[in-house]
Parts: structure tokens; sequence; C-alpha cells
């Protein structure tokens, strides 16, 4: 098992610099850079400014110097922002976190509750109603979505705020504060949650219906067992192993996915801000978010593997009989 997470950890790190110097060279194509497209600076003042930051230098070298402080801690230095990257990620990423995570876990709890329940009811009136549901969540536009809720449950109802994080000049603090945030990511939740649980659904549905269909469900239910025992015991546990393979794009998926539903709702994210660094080609910040979303993929990747093992035994078996 330690062999098999060393080399493992070794995979993900070599990954992880394919993916940085990919990313980085694709940046280093890009024509221009943020004092270039100022056009308030003279060109003898924007290449002194390029000499100053290194942005004269060759490729490798950026690369080199970049890689070099990545190790150190420093992500780098924001041009736009003129403060390190750290800084300015640091609170956005929270925000954008606390959504990415809530909504997360409410999509798999309800994929996997609608899924089994189905499957187990196919052709039933609640098979149909998830159908639709499922179609609806694949077909509408996040952006449409998020102004028809604005629309009917923030203004006409009032239900819910209409953007932000806080109430206009809130000085709330300690529970009372949890509770204002907590109603303010109501509606960005909500969407996410309805996006992502559409096509996790049909997954886990399509799973189970496969399953419960294979010769050692009968055998199991011939021998008398219950069927709340057939269907958890036996048939959910193999039909996990499809949508596990889901989790290594889930969670990079959500940060990805968010960046609109950030701007819709005025959520203080790295979304807003990701858009805004494309806008201002502050490349520092733009490289470090893209080796987040990857640093994410591939530790999804690997809890994916880990789940197998978890869900399937006989994933351990068979690499307990390789690596001895």
């Amino acid at each position: 098992m330690i062999g098999y997470l060393t080399r493992r950890l070794a995979t993900m790190l070599a990954l992880l610099f394919g993916v940085s110097v990919l990313v980085f060279w694709l940046f280093a194509l890009m024509p221009g850079d943020h004092f270039s497209g100022n056009r308030s600076l003279t060109p003898q003042r924007v290449a002194e400014l390029r000499a100053l930051y290194g942005l004269d230098q060759p490729v490798v070298v950026r690369y080199g110097i970049w890689l070099r402080n990545l190790f150190r801690g420093d992500l780098g230095y924001s041009l736009e922002y003129n403060r390190p990257v750290a800084e300015v990620l640091a609170p956005l990423l929270w925000n954008s976190f606390l959504v990415a995570f809530a909504a997360f876990v409410l999509t798999w709890l309800i994929a996997l509750v609608t899924g089994v329940l189905a499957a187990t009811r196919q052709y039933s009136w609640f098979d149909r109603l998830v159908t639709v549901a499922l179609f609806a969540s694949l077909s509408v536009p996040s952006f449409f979505l998020g102004l028809m809720m604005i629309k009917i449950l923030a203004i006409d109802l009032q239900l819910f705020p209409a953007g932000g994080m806080l109430d206009t000049g809130s000085l709330t603090s300690g529970p009372a504060r949890v509770v204002e945030i907590v109603h303010h990511l109501a509606l960005p939740v909500a969407i996410l949650t309805f996006l992502g649980a559409g096509s996790l659904t049909r997954y886990f549905r399509s799973g189970m219906l496969e399953v419960l269909r294979a010769d050692f469900i009968r055998t199991a239910r011939a021998k008398g067992l219950g069927e709340r025992a057939v269907v958890f015991s036996h048939a959910l546990r193999n039909a996990l192993l499809p949508a596990i393979t889901l989790l290594a794009f889930e969670l990079p998926a959500l940060f990805s996915g968010a960046i609109i539903t950030e701007q819709i709702f005025n959520w203080p994210g790295v979304g807003r801000l990701q858009i805004e660094s494309v806008q201002t080609r502050d490349y520092d910040v733009l490289m470090t978010l893209t080796m987040l979303l990857a640093l994410l993929t591939v530790v999804g990747s690997f809890l994916a593997d880990v789940l197998y093992a978890v869900a399937d035994p006989r994933i351990r078996l068979v690499a307990k009989v390789r690596h001895g």
C-alpha cells in the first residue's frame, strides 16, 4: 500500500509539473502583457516596467524563476492589485470554497437519493419527474436560471437577497453573521446544485438499473434477502463505481462553473477575479488559479481511486496481488 501511494504521489507531481510547463508556455504566447495594454503609459515607461518585473526575459528563464518562487511558497505578484497573489486570493478563495463545497455536498446527496429511488421505481411518476428535471438541468443556461431566480425569489417574493455576501452596511458578527452569509449563499448554491445534480443523477440511475438486472441481484433476491438489503448492500455499492469516476472532475467543475454564478449574484469569489485577470492580463493570478484547478483535478482523481477500493473489495485484492 505504501509503495502504491508513493507511486501515485510521484505521478501526481509529474502531472502537475507537465501542466505548469504547458500553462506557462501558453500564457507566454498570448500577445501583450499587463503594461503593454495600458494606453496611459509611454513606450519607454512600458519597457522600464517590463524590465523591472522581468517580463523581458526569455520564457525559460521566467518559468524557472516562477517555479523556484512557487517552491518557496511565493505565488507571484499581482500587477493589477499591487499585492502578492496569496493576499489577493486568500479571502476570495475561501468565499468560493463555501459555494463550491456546499454545492458539492448537496449535489452528491440529492443525486444519490433521487438516482436510487428513480431506478428502483422505474417508469413511475417519480421516475418521470426526475427525468424531466434531469433534462431541464442539462438544457437551461446558468445565467438564465440565475436571473429568473433573482426576479422571482429576490425581487418579487423577497425571500432571498439579490446578491452579495452580506447586507449593505452589515455590522453583524458571530452566529448572526453566519446566518446572514447562509441566507446570501442560498441562491448561488441552489443553481450550482440544480445544474450539477442532473448529470450525476443520470449516472446513478443508469448504474443502478444496470446492476439491478445483474445475475447476483436475482440470486440475492432468490435467497430471501429483503429489498432494502438488496438495494443498499449489494446494488448500490456496485452502482457507485461509474459515478466515482466523476469525482475527479466535480471539484474543478464547481469552481469553474461558479465563475458565471458569482458574476450573476455579485458573490466576492475567485470567479470574478479570474475574469478581471483575463481582462487586465494579470498572468500571475491566472497561473495560480489555473494550477489550483489542475491540483483539484489531480487530487480528485486520487480520491476517486481510494473510493474505488472502498466501494469494491475486488480492487483491493487486485492491488495486493500486483504489488505483493
